[in-house]
């Protein structure tokens, strides 16, 4: 019983100095791209690390083991369609995986072309990945964020605010999301924060026909530092609302070169 007690006090202290090294993180989408670089930092940093996943399952579990080979039982990969009303289990294993939650980063995303006819199912699939899936996550795990005073970064883009020509679609499921992180802040305070960030250019689509070389130009160009990011920038602005931001909520940081200034 002592022993647990001073074990109890000195995780305290640490987690008040290092609050990233005691907490338990979820990155949704975080097998590839921006979100294998938000996992990849924060568990860098000392977090345990739950690594959510839809179709890349090689790559999530290829991740997960070398984080547990770093630190054991620090990183757990969790597979579910975000399309499928799965959130409430997602949350569910986090937390009976590390016994709680403390951040929330909300990163899985769709990036689909608007059709040349209107289609459901293209409608559904950005605001149930883009938009849905974070509320749903987020209401699922308000609960044991309010237990750690924890928070949620929701991954936005710059295109919330100012539309992409041809991505309607995708462009209106991003600005719901930054309108949701301005109303979640509200609706969970004050015990959990919620912020959001907003990226430029970082990584290029996947699919490389979809975006042009003339569009891909014209974005760089419209930036003040005429260059793309890296999925470390975004990371880094993470970091910051998770750990060193106590008192900003209700926030959004755009991390895109000084494109939005330009706009």
């Amino acid at each position: 019983m002592r022993w647990s007690c001073c074990v109890s006090v000195i995780d305290a202290n640490l987690k008040a100095a290092h609050p990233e090294r005691c907490s338990s993180v979820l990155v949704t989408g975080a097998a590839s791209r921006i979100g294998r670089s938000i996992a990849i930092g924060m568990h860098a940093d000392g977090a345990n690390v739950a690594v959510h996943y839809n179709k890349s399952d090689a790559e999530a579990r290829d991740l997960v083991l070398d984080m547990n080979r770093r630190r054991a039982g620090s990183a757990v990969s969790i597979q579910a369609d975000l399309r499928g009303g799965e959130c409430e289990r997602i949350i569910d294993q986090v937390v009976d995986f590390f016994g709680g939650l403390d951040v929330l980063v909300n990163n899985a995303s769709v990036f689909l072309k608007d059709g040349e006819s209107f289609s459901d199912s293209l409608s559904e699939e950005n605001y149930r990945v883009n938009f849905l899936a974070p509320y749903f996550l987020s209401k699922s795990a308000v609960s044991s964020l309010v237990l750690s005073s924890g928070c949620i970064v929701n991954i936005a883009d710059i295109n919330g605010d100012y539309p992409l020509e041809g991505y309607s679609l995708y462009s209106a499921s991003k600005a719901a999301l930054l309108n949701l992180t301005r109303s979640m802040a509200a609706e969970f305070s004050p015990f959990v924060r919620v912020n959001a960030v907003s990226p430029g250019a970082i990584c290029w689509p996947v699919n490389s026909s979809a975006l042009s070389e003339v569009q891909r130009k014209n974005i760089i160009g419209h930036s003040l530092l005429k260059r793309e990011g890296s999925p470390w920038d975004v990371y880094k602005a993470v970091r910051y609302l998770a750990f060193d931001a106590p008192y900003v909520t209700g926030s959004v940081i755009n991390v895109d070169g000084g494109r939005m200034a330009r706009m």
